[in-house]
C-alpha cells in the first residue's frame, strides 16, 4: 500500500501538510469540511503537492518534517521545484 504526504493550498493562501493513504479521497474529505479542522474554515483547498511512500512510518516523518522544519518560504519552493520535474 502506498502512503503519500501532501500539501494543500486553502482559499486563504495558507499551506496545510498531512498524510494519507488516498489522496483524492481525503482531498474531498477536506473540501466538505470533513477533513482537518484547520481546512474546514478555508475552503476549497487544492493539491499543490505530493510524495509518495512504500510506509506509513515513512509519509508521516515527511509530515513532521515540513510542518516543523521548513519555513512557509521553503515550503512554496517545495511545490514550485515539482512543478519542474
Amino acid at each position: 500500500m502506498s502512503y503519500f504526504t501532501y500539501i494543500l493550498e486553502c482559499a486563504d493562501g495558507t499551506l496545510y501538510t498531512g498524510y494519507t493513504d488516498n489522496l483524492e479521497k481525503r482531498l474531498a474529505a477536506h473540501n466538505a469540511g470533513e477533513g482537518a479542522k484547520y481546512t474546514r474554515s478555508r475552503r476549497p483547498c487544492r493539491l499543490a503537492y505530493a510524495e509518495e511512500f512504500a510506509g506509513k512510518g515513512e509519509a508521516m516523518s515527511r509530515e513532521w518534517h515540513i510542518k516543523h522544519k521548513l519555513t512557509r518560504e521553503e515550503k512554496l519552493k517545495l511545490i514550485a521545484n515539482a512543478g519542474q520535474r
